[in-house]
């Protein structure tokens, strides 16, 4: 494995700023999964766009108006969603919150922003 974070503790992993407001950290990952931490304000999106990998993700905080290839749902704390490869998706925050994502493969274009 030629891209590996194994272990990752509380905090240690500084947050990236992007360009609408919101915040991510990558958290752990090998060249076949990643996991990163997404923060949101309340009213924040996650604007639509789609990537070749599969993402799965968990509602850690907040609630989420969560739209995939034109199908939209409302998905609170303690759930989660899947965005099939390829799949056109995005998010708004309907409250302050937080996701976490897995991405297979590994999302590159993530490690070293």
């Amino acid at each position: 494995m030629s891209n590996t974070k194994l272990f990752a503790q509380p905090d240690e992993v500084a947050w990236t700023v992007l360009d609408n407001g919101n915040r991510r950290r990558v958290v752990v990952y090998t060249d076949e999964l990643m996991q990163v931490e997404f923060d949101f304000e309340a009213g924040a999106i996650g604007a639509m766009h789609s990537h070749p990998h599969v993402q799965a993700s968990y509602v850690a905080e907040g609630r989420f108006e969560v739209t995939i290839d034109g199908k939209s749902a409302v998905i609170g704390k303690g759930g989660s969603f899947i965005v099939p490869s390829g799949a056109l998706h995005g998010v708004k925050a309907l409250e302050k919150g937080r996701l976490v994502d897995t991405f297979t493969p590994l999302r590159s274009d993530f490690l070293g922003a």
